[in-house]
C-alpha cells in the first residue's frame, strides 16, 4: 500500500515527533516535497507532505503562521515536516497552534534526519506499492488468461470479478447482458443497456464511467461502474462492465486492462470464423435458391440444426440511403448509417438467445436472411422494423450518414420452394420500397387489397393517357361518359342497374357507351379492356 503519514512517524530510522494532526495520520503520502518559499502553494499538486525549516518564515508570529497553515491545508498538502536545530531550537507555538487549527499533521524533524532521508523513505515505499501493484497485475493476467483458456468468457468474468472485488458483466453488440459473474450482478448490469448503447455511438476503444447502478432494494449498494468497448473496428461489437464500490486500485486496473485485451481477442477470433462461416452462407443460400436443397444439407451438416427443414422464412433488407429518401424513394427512418448491420446484429442476438441459427448474407447494399419461422429471430426483425418505423427507440450504428431500411419477409416456407420464398421477399421489398414502409411481410399482401398497389407513377400516367379522351369529351359539356363507364363497370354491364344509378334510361346509357368505345376505338365486350379500364377508374379516383 502508499505510504502514509503514519508509516514514516513509525519508521524507525527517521525518528519523527507528531505535534500536531494526530488523527489524521493515516492520510497516503505521494510525494516529499522541500520549500522554503512564504507561499509554496503554486508548486503543490497536493497530496504531498512539505519539509521546511522556516528559514524565510515568521514562525512565531500567529496571524502569518495562521494564514500559511490554512493555505496548505486548503491546496491539500497532507502534512508539514518541521526540522528543528536549524533555524529554531524547536517548533514555535505559533505555528502549533495554527496546525492544531487546521488539524494538518505536523511532524517535528530532528537535526540528525536529512530531508533527504524522509524523500528517499516515501520513494522507496511508493516504488515498493508500485512494484506489489504490478506483479499483482501480472498474477491476475496469468489468471484471467488461464480461465479464459479454460473456462471461457464465464470464466474471465468470474476471476475479474473476483480480483476488483466487484461484479463483470459481457454485453453483446445490441446491448444485450451475455453473462455475468457473480449472478446477482444480472439485474444491475441489465439497467445499463442504454449507457451500452451510447458507448457503442463512439468509435473504439471507448470507455466511459457511470454512476451507481443502484438497486432501490439495497442503495447501499451503489456501484461505480466502468464500460469498456469490445473490438477493434470502428464499430464496437460488445462491451465489458465493472462495477466496484470505489475506484480501481493499480493493481484493479491491470486486471480490468488485461479482461478487455483477452476479450477483445476472443471477439476479433470469432469475427475471423465468423466471415469463415458467412461464405458457407453464401454457398448454402445460392444451392437453395438454385433448387439443390440436398447439396445444400450436404455442405451445411449440422452447422445449422433444424433450420432447413423446419419452415422458414427468407428477409431480404435493403439500405435506403437518405439521398435518397429526400427525393420520396423511401422511408424516413431516425437517425444511423449502417441500418444492415444493425438489424443484422439485432438478430442475430435475438437467435443467439433464444438458440436458434441463423443464415445472413450480405449482398452489396442488401442483406439476405434465412430464420425459422414464428421464432425470436423473426420477431426482433419485425420489432426492429416496426421500431423505426414509428419512431421508439431502436439500436443505432454508429456514424455515418442518417440511411434508412426497407424490409420484406416472404411467407413461411421450406428448403424446396426457396427460390419462391426469395421471390416472396422480394415482393414484399419493392412493395414496402413503394408505400415508404420500413417493412412489409408478404403475407399481408395476399390478405390486403391489390388497389394501394396502383399508387405508382408509371400506374398513374397510364391511367391518365387511357382516359384523357374521355375526360376531353366530357369536358365539352356534350355528356358524362367517365361516370357513366364507372357505373356500368361497377354494375358489371347491366344495363338498368347502371342507369337507376346514374338516373338516365337504359337507352341513354347504351349510347354513351358506343361513344366510349367509339373514342377509345376499343370494345367494351374484350374482358381486357374493362379490366383496364377499371384499373384506370381505381388509380385516378382520387384526383
Amino acid at each position: 500500500m502508499r505510504p502514509t503519514l503514519a508509516s514514516l512517524v513509525h519508521h524507525s530510522a527517521l525518528k519523527l515527533t507528531v505535534r500536531a494532526g494526530e488523527d489524521r495520520l493515516d492520510t497516503p503520502v505521494r510525494w516529499a516535497h522541500v520549500s522554503e518559499l512564504a507561499d509554496p502553494v503554486p508548486y503543490m499538486e497536493g497530496g504531498e507532505l512539505l519539509l521546511i525549516t522556516a528559514l524565510k518564515l515568521d514562525a512565531e508570529d500567529p496571524a502569518v503562521m495562521h494564514r500559511y497553515v490554512k493555505r496548505l491545508a486548503d491546496a491539500g498538502v497532507v502534512g508539514l515536516g518541521f526540522a528543528v536545530g536549524v533555524n529554531y531550537d524547536e517548533i514555535p507555538g505559533a505555528l502549533v497552534d495554527a496546525a492544531r487549527k487546521e488539524g494538518l499533521p505536523l511532524l517535528e524533524v530532528p537535526r540528525r534526519t536529512p530531508f533527504l532521508a524522509i524523500s528517499k523513505a516515501v520513494s522507496a515505499a511508493i516504488a515498493a506499492d508500485q512494484y506489489r501493484a504490478v506483479t499483482a497485475g501480472f498474477a491476475a493476467q496469468r489468471e484471467l488468461t488461464r480461465r479464459a483458456l479454460t473456462d471461457g468468457p464465464e470464466g474471465l468474468l468470474a476471476a475479474l470479478a473476483s480480483q476488483v472485488d466487484g461484479w463483470a458483466a459481457l454485453y453483446d453488440a445490441s446491448g444485450a447482458v451475455v453473462a455475468t459473474a457473480p449472478e446477482w450482478a444480472g439485474r444491475r448490469a441489465g439497467r445499463l443497456t442504454a449507457d451500452v448503447r451510447r458507448l457503442r455511438e463512439r468509435p473504439a476503444p471507448a470507455s466511459a464511467v457511470v454512476g451507481g447502478a443502484e438497486d432501490p432494494e439495497h442503495p447501499e449498494n451503489a456501484d461505480r461502474v466502468e464500460l469498456h468497448s469490445l473490438g477493434t473496428s470502428r464499430r464496437p461489437r460488445s462491451a465489458l462492465a465493472v462495477g466496484t464500490a470505489a475506484a480501481l486500485g493499480t493493481a484493479e486496473r491491470y486486471a480490468v486492462h488485461s479482461a478487455v485485451a483477452l476479450l477483445t481477442l476472443t471477439t476479433e477470433r470469432s469475427r475471423s470464423l465468423y466471415e469463415a462461416g458467412l461464405r458457407i452462407d453464401e454457398a448454402v443460400l445460392r444451392m437453395l435458391l438454385a433448387g439443390e436443397p440436398d447439396h445444400a444439407r450436404t455442405v451445411a451438416g449440422d452447422l445449422y440444426g433444424g433450420l432447413l427443414d423446419a419452415p422458414f422464412r427468407i428477409i431480404v433488407a435493403e439500405s435506403v440511403p437518405s439521398a435518397a429518401r429526400a427525393h420520396g424513394r423511401g422511408p424516413a427512418t431516425g437517425t444511423g448509417g449502417d441500418r444492415l448491420g444493425a438489424l443484422a446484429e439485432v438478430v442475430e442476438s435475438a437467435a443467439a438467445r433464444a438458440g436458434e441459427a441463423v443464415l445472413a448474407v450480405p449482398e452489396g447494399e442488401r442483406l439476405v436472411m434465412l430464420a425459422t419461422d414464428g421464432g425470436a429471430a423473426v420477431a426482433a426483425c419485425v420489432e426492429y422494423a416496426s421500431a423505426l418505423e414509428t419512431g421508439r427507440p431502436a439500436p443505432d450504428p454508429a456514424g455515418g450518414d442518417e440511411d434508412g431500411l426497407t424490409v420484406g419477409l416472404s411467407a413461411p416456407s421450406g428448403p424446396i420452394a426457396a427460390s419462391a420464398a426469395y421471390k416472396q421477399a422480394e415482393q414484399a421489398l419493392s412493395v414496402a420500397r413503394r408505400r415508404g414502409r420500413v417493412c412489409v411481410e408478404h403475407e399481408h399482401l395476399a390478405a390486403g387489397s391489390v388497389l394501394p398497389l396502383l399508387a405508382d407513377d408509371a400506374v398513374r400516367a397510364f391511367a391518365d393517357g387511357l382516359l384523357r379522351a374521355l375526360r376531353d369529351h366530357d369536358a365539352t359539356g356534350r355528356g358524362d361518359l367517365v361516370a357513366s363507364l364507372r357505373a356500368w363497370l361497377s354494375r358489371h354491364g347491366q344495363w338498368d342497374a347502371a342507369a337507376a344509378d346514374l338516373g338516365v334510361h337504359r337507352h341513354t346509357l347504351r349510347y354513351r357507351m358506343r361513344r366510349v368505345e367509339e373514342i377509345l376505338g376499343r370494345s367494351l365486350d374484350d374482358p381486357d379492356v374493362r379490366m383496364e379500364l377499371w384499373l384506370a377508374l381505381k388509380a385516378t379516383s382520387a384526383d
